[in-house]
């Protein structure tokens, strides 16, 4: 079966460039204030809503957006510089960045008139923190299996049940959540998922924090007891999410964040070793430099495809695949680097303070935003192989 599979080659425009150096020197200011630390292995919420509130002030939050609603309508690739210079420098974005980047773009598709005017303003404020409520305990990535329920109920639904996994829960005010409004179908397993829009503080709604190897809770597990949703808080159609799960995937999956969460182990190192002149370093650092560049170009690539219209659901989950395999591994390959380097010469001790933090913190790489096992279905199934 011939399957068109494209990764078109997608230059950075002049005016992207510009933004670039207007997104670093922004950066340096919000450091040289104190509004955040960029070798703090975690940023705390106060920080996360102060420099939201400044990225709101310069329009980046919401950039490509309609007008009607708030937005810039600046394209996808000034959005991707944006992201990209943010992870760089290890920005507390975490705030807005999920609303931003899948959300708002949720919302704007498929929600009520009324909801975008309630919400998106917020978003585009710094002020409204999204999670997303997918992975479920005993069904994991396999959304099939949800089985967390919605009720019809008179003037809205009932939410009961439970979703894992959820990054940002414990601070979030909205969760963008999949639900069973009914059973699946023998001729149609993906019937009977419905989104909604959850509201994080309303009565029923429980968050768990699960603390991982890094000593930060930074995942999550909801439980939904009995929470009352009007019905103008179902997003899109009834039974009929799928779709638009796999289309906010999409921009979950192609990002940059795919790819660069554990990069500051690599400039902790580059500082650690300016000036070297080992060939077995100078070689090591040139592979995996030209291994990002080539992930880099692909999720630019995405981001391109974002722009023209298109849903490249496959593309962006080999993005998500490849990045997250070689995100998760740069700390390895960076560790056996550095037993090569003179430890009386370089200042490898300091490098070695912050690799601990992105040695424990990788492990998670391969699981959120699908499993690499999940990812690799859907490339096969995109590719006419399932």
């Amino acid at each position: 079966m011939n399957v068109a599979l494209r990764f078109d080659p997608v230059r950075l425009p002049d005016y992207c460039q510009a933004l670039r150096q207007e997104v670093r020197a922004f950066i340096a200011e919000q450091v040289d204030k104190g509004v955040y630390d960029p070798n703090a292995s975690e940023h705390d919420i106060e920080s996360m809503k102060a420099f939201a509130k400044a990225v709101s002030a310069k329009g980046w939050i919401g950039m490509a957006w309609p007008k009607e609603y708030g937005g810039q309508e600046r394209s996808f690739l000034e959005r991707y510089v944006v992201s990209e210079e943010m992870l760089v420098h290890r920005a507390p974005t975490r705030k807005y960045f999920v609303a931003d980047r899948q959300s708002g773009p949720t919302l704007i598709r498929y929600a009520s008139e009324n909801i975008k005017r309630q919400v998106l303003p917020k978003i585009i404020a710094g002020e409204a923190m999204f999670c997303i409520g997918m992975s479920e305990p005993n069904s994991g990535s396999d959304l099939f299996a949800a089985n967390a329920k919605a009720t019809k109920v008179d003037g809205g639904w009932r939410l009961n049940g439970a979703k894992i996994w959820t990054s940002g829960a414990q601070h979030a005010d909205y969760m963008i959540g999949l639900f069973r409004t009914s059973q699946p179908t023998k001729e149609n397993r993906r019937h009977g998922l419905t989104s909604f829009l959850v509201d994080m503080h309303a009565e029923g709604v429980t968050v768990n924090p699960i603390q991982q190897i890094t000593g930060i809770a930074e995942f999550n597990e909801c439980v939904f007891d009995n929470v009352f949703l009007p019905d103008d808080y179902v997003i899109g159609e009834i039974d009929g999410a799928w779709k638009q799960a796999t289309s906010e995937l999409a921009y979950e999956r192609s990002g940059p964040e795919r790819f660069l969460e554990t990069f500051g182990a690599m400039r902790a190192f580059l500082a650690a070793v300016e000036g070297t002149d080992d060939p077995r370093v100078q070689e090591g650092l040139g592979r995996l430099i030209a291994q990002l560049h080539t992930m880099r170009r692909m999720s630019v690539s995405v981001a391109g495809m974002l722009e023209a219209g298109r849903e490249p659901v496959t593309e962006a989950a080999i993005v998500k695949d490849l990045g997250t395999v070689w995100d998760k591994a740069l700390p390895r390959e960076l560790r056996e680097l550095v037993s090569l380097m003179d430890y009386d010469k370089y200042d490898v001790a300091a490098y070695r303070e912050r690799m601990n933090y992105f040695t424990r913190m990788s492990t998670k790489l391969t699981i959120q935003g699908g499993t690499t096992e999940i990812l690799r279905g859907i490339v096969a199934r995109g590719l006419g192989l399932r």
